[in-house]
């Protein structure tokens, strides 16, 4: 496991947002669904449509995926997609698998003027020992919505 993950797993159950560079912070699946609840936040996936096809998805979440399937290029209408998602002076939270690609996402968010915040853990958490997700973290550990 790397340093930001153990740190990822460390700050997951925080009910405060944790400091982050380039973006406005790192905050815990449960303070993510809190803010989305409250309507302090819209919640985009930033995965794939493969991923949200497969893996499953969190209702009400609005699809940005960073990435496309197959080949994982990048997503040419990403701004134009987050804009239209996130009203002028709102906030969101990012979701991606494992917490990484959101990372990214954030930064790009945030150049655009959006309070961008990645949600640590991601959908389907770290892998544990024997190579698997949904054991070691992530949305659907934390038993928060999500459909298949």
């Amino acid at each position: 496991m790397n340093t930001t993950t153990n740190t990822q797993q460390t700050n997951a159950g925080s009910d405060q947002p944790q400091p982050a560079d380039g973006y406005a912070g790192n905050v815990s699946p449960q303070l993510a669904w809190q803010w989305v609840q409250d309507g302090q936040a819209v919640l985009i996936d930033v995965r794939t449509d493969a991923e949200r096809e497969w893996v499953g998805y969190v209702p009400g979440a609005v699809a940005v995926a960073w990435k496309q399937w197959p080949g994982m290029a990048m997503n040419a209408s990403f701004d134009e997609q987050l804009r239209a998602a996130v009203p002028v002076g709102g906030k969101a939270v990012l979701l991606c698998r494992s917490g990484v690609r959101s990372v990214a996402a954030a930064k790009r968010a945030a150049e655009l003027g959006v309070e961008a915040y990645n949600i640590l853990e991601g959908f389907e958490g770290d892998v544990d020992a024997g190579g698997q997700r949904n054991r070691v973290g992530g949305w659907r550990f934390r038993g928060l919505p999500w459909r298949q």
